[in-house]
């Protein structure tokens, strides 16, 4: 979605049209940071089966952190002279994935679905992380954090789907629906 967002004003150091290429990859991630939010609610709503309360326990502080995740990407958009849209429209309209689409399943099949989820998200981060990096390292570094934790999020998940041998049981999944498949055995 090309669209000019330079802003009339934005951080000093930082070139109002440079700050606009950030803004725009933010906005996506801000969305992206939201959708999960929800996804992990949804997780924690419709997750069932013998591994209930450790996956329902689990994902509460995934969804407490995703949100100050968000919050941090919203005030550096807002820092950066932008527009911070957070509204479920702007999100569905402006969203690159699908909606999530596993209902109440087992644990398991969730964490599958998860797994493939946050591959997707931590590939988009990195991506961002090369595209800010030699603009500003401010926003650079808040991506990097977000990236230490994602992927702390997602080796959570893949301790319930590795083998002792070292096995992922979602490494061929190539959406959600597949790693809750795979995950299922």
């Amino acid at each position: 979605m090309a669209r000019d967002l330079t802003p009339k004003y934005t951080v000093p150091g930082i070139e109002r049209a440079a700050a606009g290429r950030i803004i725009d990859v933010l906005r996506l991630r801000l969305h992206a940071l939201n959708d999960l939010h929800l996804t992990l609610k949804h997780v924690h709503w419709n997750v069932v089966g013998p591994h209930f309360i450790a996956v329902h326990q689990m994902v509460d502080p995934q969804v407490d952190r995703v949100r100050d995740m968000a919050d941090d990407v919203a005030e550096r958009i807002a820092a950066l002279g932008g527009v911070a849209q957070g509204t479920p429209g702007s999100l569905v309209k402006e969203r690159t994935w699908d909606d999530y689409s596993i209902g109440r399943e087992d644990a398991i099949a969730h964490l599958g679905a998860l797994d493939v989820v946050y591959t997707g998200l931590i590939e988009d981060v990195r991506a961002a992380i090369k595209v800010v990096g030699d603009i500003d390292p401010a926003t650079e570094d808040l991506l990097i954090e977000q990236l230490r934790d994602l992927e702390q999020f997602q080796w959570f998940v893949r301790a319930h789907l590795e083998s002792a041998g070292g096995t992922l049981s979602t490494a061929r999944a190539d959406n959600e629906q597949d790693g809750a498949e795979a995950a299922k055995g």
